[in-house]
């Protein structure tokens, strides 16, 4: 006797709009194809070959993140299609903080209700990061559950492997007199955005409206995606001219920079040695915000700092640059602790 009961799609859960979406990302995951991927999408776990990719006796360091609270703009605008890169750059751009280059990457992507086309284009965004990145995308899990999430909502979280030759670790050697290097940000990348959403409430604007510094709607320009630096910084790193590298998301300079200082070191840095960018004066003019308070909160326009010897700057500067990075001067490590700053940014 056959029973007419409830299906799994029933409860809310569509098992052919997932496999449809693997199918869909297929071609997307190919293109990040690299030396060492040994397989593609679909099966229990991912396999990946280190001696394939050219390394001897590795090191494997592992990192996670996610994109917080800008997905929030990110559900709210439809505009999507950007935040596969936010949740790509803020593993990788700290996987080569260890001086490790990023191999492959695997994301969780959950929600209420499958939207096929939604995802796909979250799941290319995060394919597009991977590929600027030289990172393979060899896997992920997609959650569909109804009853965890308010209709429409989903969450993104992001899983990065790299790898170094034994007793390439960064940071080393940092001394007294190294230089700063600075390497610009393409706007607020994925940190401090309670704070935004707050100051955006405060100013009465909405997401539609256009944005107080440029040509964009409000929301459009907040969601400028988080600038990878890894191309860049691995070629330094081959180059052997860094003695650290610090990703500045939230805590700002004042915070992310002391993390890769030995004891009894710290950092000077002229504020006048680069501008601020118009994002970061509309948010501090509109919410009241100190230079102290943006520098510990936001990266004000610094997205990664490289320590440097003074004898490898150009170097330095020549590897960044192969990867679009303009790197600046920006300060020098001193004797003491903490960073210390001159001049002034607003």
């Amino acid at each position: 006797m056959t029973k007419n009961g409830i299906t799994y799609a029933d409860a809310g859960v569509d098992i052919d709009a997932g496999n449809a979406l693997v199918e869909r990302i297929k071609p997307a995951a190919k293109r990040t194809q690299r030396p060492g991927t040994m397989a593609g999408l679909g099966g229990f776990g991912a396999l990946f070959d280190l001696k394939a990719a050219g390394f001897v006796d590795p090191i494997l360091v592992a990192a996670t993140d996610g994109v917080g609270t800008k997905l929030r703009i990110a559900i709210d605008t439809g505009n999507v299609d950007g935040i596969g890169v936010d949740l790509v750059a803020m593993c990788v751009n700290d996987l080569v903080c260890q001086g490790a280059e990023p191999l492959f990457f695997l994301d969780y992507f959950a929600t209420g209700k499958l939207e096929l086309d939604q995802a796909t284009r979250i799941i290319e965004g995060i394919a597009a990061g991977c590929e600027a990145s030289g990172c393979a995308l060899i896997g992920g899990e997609t959650a569909e559950m109804p009853g965890m999430y308010h209709a429409g909502d989903f969450d993104l979280a992001g899983f990065s492997v790299g790898a170094m030759e034994r007793g390439a670790e960064l940071p080393r050697g940092v001394a007294e007199g190294d230089i700063l290097l600075g390497l610009p940000s393409d706007g607020v990348h994925s940190n401090g955005y309670s704070l935004v959403r707050k100051i955006v409430e405060i100013s009465g604007l909405g997401w539609e409206d256009r944005s107080p510094w440029n040509e964009e709607t409000l929301g459009a320009a907040l969601l400028t995606p988080t600038r990878l630096y890894v191309k860049g910084a691995v070629a330094a790193l081959r180059r052997d001219c860094l003695q650290a590298l610090a990703h500045i998301t939230g805590g700002g300079l004042t915070e992310n920079l002391p993390r890769v200082l030995p004891e009894g070191l710290g950092a000077k840095i002229d504020l006048e040695t680069w501008t601020l960018p118009p994002v970061f004066k509309w948010l501090s003019q509109t919410g009241g915000i100190s230079e102290a308070e943006m520098l510990k909160t936001f990266n004000t326009g610094v997205g990664m700092v490289a320590v440097v010897p003074q004898d490898k700057v150009s170097d330095a500067k020549e590897a960044f640059a192969s990867d679009g990075h303009v790197a600046f001067e920006m300060g020098r490590i001193i004797k003491g602790a903490g960073v210390h700053y001159t001049g002034a940014l607003l």
